[in-house]
């Protein structure tokens, strides 16, 4: 019996993802050089300190120094006006609100630090739809490590196989590999480019399926059906 999901933030609940590349992109155009998704692929779902340095990179393309703040600066102002465009991802509210009728726990377990998940949830009305909310200021290794994912269900008291994670990054499926939890891979824009079959089940969107169809089809999935 499944009594837990644990929720990615950044790609899952809003496309965080995407305007962060399109912008780094942006301004490596800008410089004469390019970002080719493959590049950046590796950093998505990790924890910022375990990220390639975009402007080192980026030095490294056009054979010269760059102003660093300056550069950090415009792209945090690009990447920020976007992301506060951005949506609640569809069937999001909805599993969030099926769940809680149905008396699941909740989680959120993400690579990024609290301030920044927990601000965003803030300003959606969200944080107080989840029971722990897990992120990188709580573990020494981020995803792909499972220690998050583990980190959740130590919060929610559950085992891992009474769980689910909803995730839209290969390392963030990785990393519930790892933890022995059955994962839904739910990608954005972005990630949607990314190979994503090591997940236990793919869906276009949290909206393709209604939560409680979700759940019957991954009881039939752990239970050895198709």
């Amino acid at each position: 019996m499944i009594r837990a999901l644990l929720f990615d933030f950044d790609g899952l609940i809003i496309d965080t993802e995407t305007p962060d590349y399109v912008t780094w992109r942006q301004v490596y155009q800008e410089h004469g050089a390019d970002l080719p998704l493959e590049t950046w692929a590796d950093a998505i779902g990790r924890r910022v300190a375990d990220l390639f340095d975009p402007i080192s990179h980026l030095e490294s393309l056009i054979g010269r120094r760059v102003d660093r703040q300056a550069i950090q600066e415009r792209q945090r102002a690009l990447s920020d006006a976007l992301i506060a465009q951005q949506p609640i991802l569809p069937g999001v509210l909805e599993a969030i609100t099926t769940a809680r009728r149905l008396g699941l726990k909740l989680a959120v377990a993400s690579s990024s630090d609290y301030a920044w998940v927990g601000g965003h949830l803030t300003r959606l009305g969200l944080i107080g739809h989840f029971d722990a909310i897990c992120t990188a200021d709580d573990v020494v290794h981020a995803k792909p490590a499972p220690d998050l994912f583990l980190a959740a269900l130590a919060a929610l008291d559950v085992p891992a196989d009474q769980a689910v994670v909803l995730e839209d990054s290969p390392n963030g499926i990785t990393a519930a590999n790892r933890a022995g939890i059955f994962v839904v891979a739910i990608p954005n824009q972005t990630t949607a480019r990314l190979k994503l079959d090591h997940a236990n089940l793919i869906l276009s969107s949290l909206a393709e399926l209604p939560l409680e169809r979700l759940l019957e089809r991954i009881a039939t999935r752990q239970d050895g059906g198709q």
